[in-house]
């Protein structure tokens, strides 16, 4: 009983983390991105994730609109976070000008922003997405600028978007935001829905990078 107790008086964000933590891992290590670490993709198979992203962070800053009006949820809206400026400059850069009217969501991009839709109908759903995306792009995130930067020699136009310059300090702003996490006035209940839609958004991540791998034709494991 006494583990139980002390499991339910750790912090929510450390048990976010920690139970999301082996699907986090199985996205990291998905083929697609392993390919993309690995030096192995051209920058057209770059592109074709930064297109998914438009779209999934679409349906991610629509919800962040919609949650402005919720007492918990608009807690988690930060404008400096917003992605979508940044992608559609990349897309300009990597696309090209006419890139609105040439690219298409993925299959299982368009199940995954689906999702990300029907959960919004709750703070904590939008939450849970909200947090699987972009915490991952401010940390783990700049590793693939970085590699994007050396590989293709790309000063900012085509990496925009791992360029967070309005948060500050990084490590800061991701302690503010586990801070908000543990204070939100969110049940037991609660904290495990968003647990679970959480690794619903990591499932939805690996799908996404999946369906990248078979349109590539990248094999192994």
């Amino acid at each position: 009983m006494q583990v139980t107790a002390d499991v339910d008086a750790s912090p929510f964000s450390q048990r976010l983390r920690a139970s999301t933590w082996p699907v986090h891992q199985r996205a990291n290590h998905s083929r697609y991105m392993s390919a993309l670490f690995g030096g192995e993709l051209p920058l057209a198979g770059y592109t074709r994730l930064a297109v998914q992203y438009y779209f999934i962070y679409r349906a991610i800053e629509r919800a962040s609109d919609m949650m402005a009006a919720d007492a918990i949820g608009r807690e988690f809206v930060f404008d400096e976070l917003r992605r979508l400026p940044s992608l559609e400059r990349d897309l300009g850069h990597l696309v090209g000008p006419d890139w609105r009217d040439t690219i298409r969501p993925l299959p299982a991009t368009e199940a995954y922003t689906a999702r990300i839709a029907e959960a919004a109908g709750w703070a904590g759903g939008y939450v849970a997405h909200h947090y699987t995306r972009y915490l991952g792009d401010i940390a783990g995130g700049q590793a693939i600028r970085r590699l994007l930067e050396k590989k293709f020699d790309l000063a900012e136009e085509g990496v925009r978007f791992y360029h967070f310059d309005l948060i500050g300090s990084a490590p800061a702003f991701r302690d503010r935001y586990r801070a908000k996490l543990d204070q939100a006035p969110w049940s037991e209940q609660d904290h495990a829905r968003v647990i679970g839609e959480s690794t619903v958004a990591f499932e939805h991540n690996i799908a996404v990078f999946d369906e990248l791998a078979a349109e590539l034709r990248l094999t192994g494991p």
